[in-house]
C-alpha cells in the first residue's frame, strides 16, 4: 500500500486532521520564502500534540548539516527533506534520517540518489508546491519502489500512478483551500484514493 505523506502543514488543525485520515507523515516547511513556511517553534508546537507513528517530516533548503541537525532535534523532526542539491557525505552527516529531493527535468535523473529512498518532484525555479506535474511515462520500467512521487498530485489523478509501485506520494498544493490551509474533505479523498487498492 502506497505511503501518504501530506505537506506543507501549518496548522494544529489541520495536522490531526491528516492523521485522522490516515495520512503516514506530515511535512513542516522551513523554507522562510514559502508561503507554506512555519517556524521551528510553530512546528515544534504541532508535533508535540500529534499521536506516535507518524512521520514528521522537515523541509530544508540551502542549509548546513548543522542548521538541519539543530532543528530536527529540536522540534522533534524524524526526517529530513534535503530540497537541494548535496552529496551523499552531507547526507551521511546528518543526525537524523534524510530524504533526498530529485527536481527532475528529464528521465535520467530519476537516477539520481538510486540506492536510497527519495522524493521525486518536477523541477521549477521554485521549492516545492508549485502544482507542475512531472511525465509520468519516465518510470516506465524503473525501479520505483524506493520513490516517493512529489507534484501536481491531486484526488483527482493520484490513482493514476498506482501501477508503478511508488513507495509513497506527497502532496501539498492538490489538497488545499488557500496556500497554508488544507481543505479537509480533499486531504479525505486523497488519502483514500491513494490508499484504496
Amino acid at each position: 500500500m502506497m505511503r501518504v505523506k501530506i505537506c506543507g502543514i501549518t496548522n494544529l488543525e489541520d495536522a490531526l486532521h491528516a492523521v485522522k485520515a490516515g495520512a503516514d507523515a506530515l511535512g513542516f516547511v522551513f523554507y522562510e520564502k514559502s508561503p507554506r513556511y512555519i517556524t521551528p517553534e510553530e512546528a515544534k508546537e504541532i508535533i508535540a500534540q500529534l499521536p506516535p507513528f507518524v512521520e514528521r517530516v522537515g523541509l530544508f533548503v540551502e542549509m548546513s548539516a548543522s542548521e538541519v541537525n539543530n532543528i530536527s532535534q529540536e522540534v522533534g523532526i524524524s526526517l529530513a527533506q534535503i530540497h537541494f542539491e548535496v552529496d551523499d557525505a552531507y547526507l551521511d552527516s546528518l543526525s537524523v534520517k534524510s530524504l533526498p529531493v530529485v527536481r527532475a527535468k528529464c528521465a535520467d535523473d530519476l537516477l539520481c540518489y538510486h540506492d536510497r529512498y527519495r522524493l521525486v518532484d518536477a523541477y521549477c525555479q521554485a521549492y516545492g508546491g508549485s502544482g507542475k506535474r512531472l511525465n509520468i511515462e519516465w518510470f516506465e520500467g524503473v525501479d520505483c519502489s524506493k520513490i516517493i512521487l512529489a507534484g501536481g498530485l491531486s484526488p483527482e489523478n493520484v490513482a493514476e500512478v498506482k501501477p508503478y509501485g511508488f513507495y509513497g506520494v506527497d502532496v501539498s498544493s492538490g489538497t488545499e483551500a488557500s496556500k497554508g490551509k488544507k481543505d479537509p474533505q480533499k486531504v479525505e479523498a486523497f488519502i483514500r484514493y491513494a490508499k484504496s487498492l
